[in-house]
Formats: structure tokens, C-alpha cells, sequence
């Protein structure tokens, strides 16, 4: 899942370079943390959202194949 998010990520901004994700397992979920320049997080976030929103449903039904819960956070 990663993978699938980082490859996502490097493709809507302007900076890819600077696109890192972290994985950090729990009990019960897994959690995604994406960090992009601080030029990038509207391109990330989009307008209300909508493309974070859209990246977490995309990454939630990958993960539907492998049994895990995941969050994927969008932090600065």
C-alpha cells in the first residue's frame, strides 16, 4: 500500500522528489503518512478535499485484498 500511495502522490505534484510516505503499524490498522512540499498540499488536498478523499478510497479498496484497515494521513 505504500507503493500504490507514493505512486499516486509523485504524479499529482510538482515537487515528487520531496513525496516520502511512512508506514506505521498497530493492532488493528495500518497508518499512512504522506508528506509532501509545502507547495504541494493543496495539489494533494484539493478543493474541499475531494482528493484526499479520493486517494483514501483508492488505497482502502487495494487493501481490501490483503485484510488490513488503512489510514492514510496527510501530514506537513
Amino acid at each position: 500500500m505504500k507503493e500504490l500511495l507514493e505512486i499516486i502522490a509523485k504524479n499529482l505534484v510538482d515537487y515528487p522528489e520531496q513525496v516520502s510516505v511512512s508506514e506505521k503499524e498497530s493492532e488493528n490498522a495500518c497508518i499512512l503518512e504522506l508528506k509532501v512540499a509545502p507547495d504541494d498540499m493543496g495539489k494533494v488536498i484539493g478543493k474541499q478535499g475531494r482528493i484526499a478523499k479520493a486517494i483514501r478510497t483508492v488505497v482502502k479498496a487495494a487493501a481490501i485484498h490483503e485484510d488490513k484497515k488503512i489510514i492514510v494521513e496527510i501530514v506537513q
